[in-house]
């Protein structure tokens, strides 16, 4: 696939990660290099420990490349400070995590509504988005509901609408499906793609189940911090 700079939403060149675990030096990522369009859907596979969560966290802007580049949506914040990073994270990126995070004792409208407390938005603005959201999610009678009165797969939306609450040029995936039976994690990757695709939003869905890759326009592994292949979908 060929993409020229403009239409990036991620862009990380010859990124090095590495930790200090007492004396020895841990290296999580090495020279990766990685693209992602603007509404392109990405599928990141590899063991556990390959480096996908680091990748991930990275383009998140929740760690700092060690060395290397990382530009997300245009911004390039290989050198932002920790201040910098707290702003992008608001305004730039989304993230869905495994486990979905919602705060229990808020109700689904509430959910989205706490992104823009500390977001652009507020009052009738950050109402209204939530609203469309809710709506275009399938989830409008729903809205008043708190997270324990809401089904696996609903509770998943909720957290896909917050994610793109501030509509971020990347979104983040952990895991989407490893809590969810076969039916239900089809049923919610399926919605991953209508919902990105549908906004023109990119997407990375961090994985370890090939059966889902079929959704992504793009698989790459990755394997001892090394991005091992880059392959299109089926």
């Amino acid at each position: 696939m060929s993409i020229t700079a403009t239409e990036l939403a991620l862009q990380m060149t010859d990124v090095r990660k590495t930790f200090a675990v007492g004396d020895d030096v841990v290296v999580a990522l090495d020279g990766v290099d990685l693209t992602v369009g603007h509404d392109e859907i990405l599928a990141l596979i590899g063991p556990s420990g390959s480096g996908k969560t680091t990748l991930c966290s990275i383009a998140g802007g929740l760690l700092t490349a060690t060395e290397g580049s990382v530009v997300v949506g245009g911004q390039d914040i290989s050198q932002y400070n920790a201040r910098e990073l707290t702003l992008f994270r608001r305004t730039a990126v989304g993230f869905v995590f495994q486990t979905v995070n919602l705060v229990p004792f808020l109700t689904a409208r509430e959910n989205l509504l706490v992104v823009d407390e500390i977001g652009p938005r507020t009052g009738a603005r950050a109402r209204d988005r939530a609203d469309q959201l809710l709506e275009e999610l399938g989830l409008s009678d729903r809205a008043k509901n708190l997270p324990a009165q809401l089904s696996g797969g609903q509770r998943q939306r909720v957290a896909i609408g917050r994610a793109l609450m501030n509509e971020p040029a990347l979104v983040l995936f952990d895991e989407p499906t490893s809590a969810l039976d076969t039916e239900l994690g089809d049923q919610v990757v399926h919605l991953i793609r209508e919902e990105m695709k549908s906004r023109g939003k990119a997407a990375i869905i961090v994985t370890h189940d090939d059966r889902i890759t079929h959704y992504a326009d793009r698989i790459v592994r990755i394997v001892d911090g090394h991005v091992s292949g880059d392959t299109p979908a089926d």
